[in-house]
């Protein structure tokens, strides 16, 4: 069963979690840095070196939200950046930091669709994801998409919740998730059901290898997942084989 944000609600998960971002967009990047402590900056961070030593001219930041991935890999050298959204409100957001930034010649904002992407085949040398792969309506044809316009010898690299496993961690973390975060979350977002939408949609991703399972399938190779913070994050990477056809394992 697909987890959509509105249960009461008509609409496809995608219109849901567009509605869902527009609403919660003036909040957002106060709410992820407070209910997170701070750390999904160290996360990005992370995520982001991945990249390093790799000669990269154009980057597609997915699910871009209002942007903070895409600034985060702004510092990489001579680096052109587009980051893509379905939520206007959030990509509002995005470009009034870039402004703030002065990095509107370094990275773009555009409304997109991370299922039906509108660039070419072979568009990019690397693409990330922050958090927006469990958003997904249809996982396999987000990540097949990424797959398609990567161009060959290209890095994804992808950053997502996960499922600890160790105690106490497992117990403290699904404590915090299931009652602290969506409470805190609906104070301040106004929203009543995108923080509870959060935990819910991370109970039903998969994590960790089966996930892995899932990049192989879309047609990546040399896949690798690195576990962050006690197993609360995960930090996936998939490489696109150089002479193959986008659409050969799809």
């Amino acid at each position: 069963m697909q987890v959509k944000p509105y249960k009461d609600q008509q609409g496809t998960k995608k219109e849901q979690v567009a509605q869902m971002f527009n609403s919660i967009a003036p909040r957002y990047d106060f709410l992820n840095h407070f209910l997170s402590m701070g750390i999904d900056k160290i996360w990005r961070k992370k995520a982001i070196s991945k990249l390093k030593d790799r000669n990269i001219t154009y980057l597609l930041d997915i699910a871009t939200v209002t942007g903070d991935f895409a600034i985060t890999a702004s510092k990489i050298n001579d680096i052109i950046i587009t980051g893509i959204d379905i939520s206007d409100q959030m990509l509002a957001v995005g470009r009034e930091k870039l402004n703030k930034l002065n990095l509107q010649d370094r990275v773009n904002f555009l409304t997109g669709d991370s299922e039906n992407i509108e660039f070419p085949d072979n568009s990019f040398e690397a693409i990330t994801v922050a958090f927006g792969v469990r958003n997904f309506e249809n996982l396999n044809k987000g990540l097949s998409e990424m797959y398609r316009v990567l161009k060959p010898e290209g890095l994804a690299v992808i950053l997502e919740f996960s499922k600890p496993k160790a105690f106490p961690v497992k117990q403290l973390y699904n404590f915090y998730f299931k009652f602290i975060l969506p409470l805190l979350g609906k104070l301040v977002s106004k929203d009543n059901s995108a923080y509870t939408y959060l935990p819910e949609s991370v109970s039903q991703f998969p994590d960790g290898n089966n996930f892995i399972v899932e990049l192989e399938k879309a047609g990546f190779t040399k896949c690798t997942s690195k576990s962050l913070t006690f197993g609360i994050a995960t930090i996936y990477t998939g490489e696109k084989q150089n002479n193959v056809s986008a659409f050969s394992k799809q």
